[in-house]
């Protein structure tokens, strides 16, 4: 089995703690994405499961088999790092056939791996090319290339794809999660790019300060976030959150902006939880969620700056504390210094404790 289990890892540096207590299963055949800003602890973690550092406490499980002990070059793994790591004297052929080679394989065996690699990966014209005449774009190609050659049942990737081009980041997105399909590995992918978890992962780890912050589907961190950082981290732009108080109105309970007035009732069921809290809330919801209303019907605020990113413009209003941002179709009739109304899609509210900074939910 390629299921791997980390129950109750830390990790110390000294007097330095990267990770805490993390828990996470992972199950044969995911692609899982560790996510989160530099120095979060996602590299140290990855590194644990490689066998390239040793946990402080707690256990890395394949399937049944602890793995305390157990050096890196007998998991079973295949690694690919941020910095490509190939042999520049050799062909690409070479750099392929490296791992199988070592392994003895029979020569026939090699080829027919290194062919379908090479054809997976765009690179059969540049098999006899040698590795130190290629861009980057493609020794990093290679390099995965090389570990994929392998076939291995855990499949290690710490941010691969960061020092290459927008164009071939777009292009491997998509390679990589056929690779992983076809092989049908269980693969671990490190990265601070939520564009390459959104889209190319089964589930999402999401982490900061070393600490395991919330684990979904992709479609689970975006549209319910555990936390504030969650929701702020999760989105391009983030969530808005204004921070305000429940209170009482003919209507039902509402959320008192302040200086923003009261927002629209909150639905029934959240309202209950929230009427339950002491203090104060942030009251959440994406900029995509929203829409241009009537005077009277939504939060007023002043367009602050205007961004026409082609397909679709990103309006900011107001400033500080209050400052959130919208999202609108490329057309959008709004310029700096005029006054919006906007009103956030009703679904897509969400109100944190201001204090602990957990989602408050239904129930």
């Amino acid at each position: 089995m390629s299921t791997i289990h980390l129950q109750n890892l830390v990790k110390k540096f000294g007097d330095f703690t990267a990770l805490k207590t993390m828990d996470l299963a992972i199950a044969d055949g995911e692609f899982m994405a560790l996510l989160g800003p530099s120095g979060c602890g996602k590299s140290t973690t990855m590194n644990m499961i490689a066998g390239m550092e040793e946990p402080t406490s707690g256990k890395i499980l394949f399937g049944d088999r602890d793995m305390a002990g157990v050096p890196m070059g007998r998991r079973g793994v295949g690694f690919v790092f941020q910095n490509y790591a190939i042999f520049t004297h050799m062909s690409v052929r070479q750099n392929l056939a490296y791992g199988p080679k070592m392994r003895g394989a029979a020569k026939a065996e090699i080829d027919r791996r290194v062919g379908t690699i090479a054809e997976m990966l765009q690179l059969t014209p540049l098999l006899d090319r040698k590795a130190d005449r290629l861009s980057v774009n493609i020794l990093q190609r290679v390099a995965i290339g090389r570990s994929t050659i392998m076939e291995p049942a855990i499949f290690l990737l710490d941010e691969p794809l960061s020092n290459v081009d927008a164009a071939f980041r777009a292009v491997m997105r998509t390679e990589l999660k056929q690779l992983q399909r076809q092989f049908r590995q269980t693969m671990v992918y490190v990265t601070h790019d939520q564009l390459e978890a959104m889209t190319m992962a089964d589930r999402i780890a999401v982490m900061d300060h070393g600490i395991l912050q919330q684990v979904g589907t992709p479609l689970e961190v975006y549209n319910d976030p555990a936390n504030v950082f969650v929701a702020r981290f999760i989105g391009a732009p983030g969530m808005n959150l204004l921070k305000g108080r429940p209170a009482e109105s003919d209507r039902g309970l509402v959320i008192d902006l302040g200086p923003l007035g009261a927002t629209p009732p909150l639905p029934a069921g959240i309202a209950d939880t929230v009427r339950r809290a002491r203090g104060e809330v942030f009251y959440g919801f994406r900029p995509e969620q929203v829409t241009l209303v009537e005077s009277g019907s939504g939060l007023s605020m002043p367009v602050s700056f205007v961004e026409r990113i082609g397909a679709r413009t990103i309006v900011h209003l107001g400033e500080g504390e209050t400052a959130v941002k919208a999202v609108f179709e490329n057309d959008v009739g709004l310029a700096i210094g005029q006054t919006a109304v906007i009103a956030p899609a009703e679904p897509s509210v969400r109100v944190f404790d201001a204090a602990a900074g957990r989602a408050m939910r239904a129930g």
